[in-house]
């Protein structure tokens, strides 16, 4: 992609969910970006720690870069975010996809989150479709690609399309489409624009499974536009919309709710914050009983 910017990308791979946080830099003036950070939970103790924030923040300093941003695809169902802490630690503005008011709205009740409101309100930025910021000397450009969840976007910077569950790399596929407002229709069609860039974008997808089966052993994040076209198991190779939903509808139908769907929904909804400390100052994560 002659004259096309091309950001500095480091993954950093957290094996316990399976999540690759991303650190974007511009080369060129030190501004950086985290997308995607991880707020570490064991859910046997419901004890956090801040482990993989550390490492990412720990890298931005050994660099001598200057965190802008941290930038969330969507309302993560499998991890904590780690936003809130990168935030308060850094001043870092939290940002996402405008349509977060509608996961907001769907799953504020579920958790009795009152304290929720479905305005977004609780980040510090809304992105519409088609937006478009800086980051440095690099400009970020926000597509929404539902589908997963009706919130989910990708983020276009330079040479790089970040697409969170959008994606996987060609041998794993794409994401499911089962959660409350997501769709393979629309996944389908979210697909098709980050494939309509050019062939040489780089991809870094948002999480990372070894298929079963056999076939590679290494984790990997980073393919191109090219290489999911041509052989991507769920929509490469002129796939059609109809063979796609009919495949990804009878694959969902057998897929387990995530391990930690439950404390991630409410934590994420909140930007990566708690929910409020109750009168002696403990704070407490809801786990409605027959209601997911």
């Amino acid at each position: 992609m002659s004259g096309t910017p091309s950001p500095d990308v480091t993954g950093f791979f957290d094996p316990v969910t399976h999540t690759i946080t991303y650190l974007v830099a511009d080369p060129a003036t030190g501004a950086a970006a985290i997308i995607d950070p991880v707020l570490d939970y064991d859910p046997a103790s419901a004890r956090t720690s801040t482990g993989s924030v550390d490492r990412v923040l720990a890298a931005i300093g050994q660099s001598g870069l200057r965190l802008e941003r941290v930038l969330e695809t969507h309302a993560h169902a499998d991890h904590l975010s780690g936003a809130a802490v990168i935030r308060e630690r850094t001043g870092a503005r939290v940002g996402v996809g405008r349509s977060i008011t509608g996961v907001q709205s769907t799953f504020a009740p579920l958790f009795e989150a009152d304290d929720v409101v479905p305005d977004g309100s609780a980040f510090d930025d809304l992105f519409d479709d088609g937006e478009s910021f800086p980051l440095g000397g690099l400009t970020v450009e926000v597509i929404h690609t539902p589908g997963h969840t009706p919130a989910c976007v990708s983020y276009r910077i330079g040479d790089a399309v970040f697409v969170g569950d959008t994606l996987f790399m060609p041998d794993y596929g794409t994401a499911r489409c089962d959660f409350p407002g997501g769709d393979a229709a629309t996944l389908y069609r979210s697909v098709q624009r980050i494939l309509a860039l050019p062939e040489a974008t780089r991809i870094f997808v948002g999480h990372d499974y070894l298929p079963s089966g056999g076939g590679r052993t290494d984790f990997a994040w980073e393919t191109t536009v090219a290489a999911e076209k041509a052989d991507n198991i769920h929509v490469g190779a002129g796939r059609s919309e109809a063979e796609f939903v009919a495949m990804r509808q009878a694959r969902d139908a057998t897929l387990k709710a995530p391990q930690l769907i439950l404390p991630a929904l409410q934590v994420n909804i909140r930007a990566g914050h708690m929910p409020p400390p109750d009168a002696s100052g403990a704070v407490f994560l809801r786990l409605p009983v027959d209601r997911l």
